[in-house]
């Protein structure tokens, strides 16, 4: 059977990443991020609804969050999801979190955080875990 697992989210933070080691020493960061969905009801009313998600960072990534990132400040993350089950001790029941696992991420704005125009922040550049082709010059679009 085939499987595919990808997540593209574009959101702000809701807090600022809190970045943690391991014992065999790589850092890990968690962070939440809120996406808005806006939409008409058949009344003609609009409304926004809000979902809260759960991002994991590893490696540098996770350095890079927690060097850079604040409260508020736009993100776009790619990663796949992940499903976390476990006991809960006070209550013996079983509990499970879907959480997003973060491949790629890319910091929007200004680097102060605001909410700029999006696109690349000035000198910033993408987090990403394989490394990425190089940017074309102005030479090298066909259009």
């Amino acid at each position: 059977m085939a499987s595919y697992n990808k997540v593209m989210l574009l959101g702000n933070l809701t807090r600022d990443p809190e970045v943690k080691y391991t014992p065999k020493g790589s850092a890990v960061a968690d962070i939440g991020l809120a996406v808005n969905r806006t939409y008409t009801t058949d009344g003609g009313e609009k409304r926004e609804e809000v979902t809260f998600v759960d991002v994991t960072m590893w490696g540098r990534q996770a350095e890079i969050a927690g060097e850079y990132l604040k409260k508020g400040r736009p993100l776009f993350v790619e990663g796949r999801l992940q499903l976390d089950t476990w006991d809960d001790k006070q209550t013996g029941q079983k509990r499970s979190k879907l959480r997003v696992v973060c491949e790629n991420f890319q910091m929007l704005g200004s680097r102060d955080g605001g909410e700029g125009g999006g696109g690349r922040s000035s000198g910033s550049k993408p987090a990403k875990s394989a490394p990425a082709a190089e940017e074309p010059s102005d030479d090298d679009i066909p259009f």
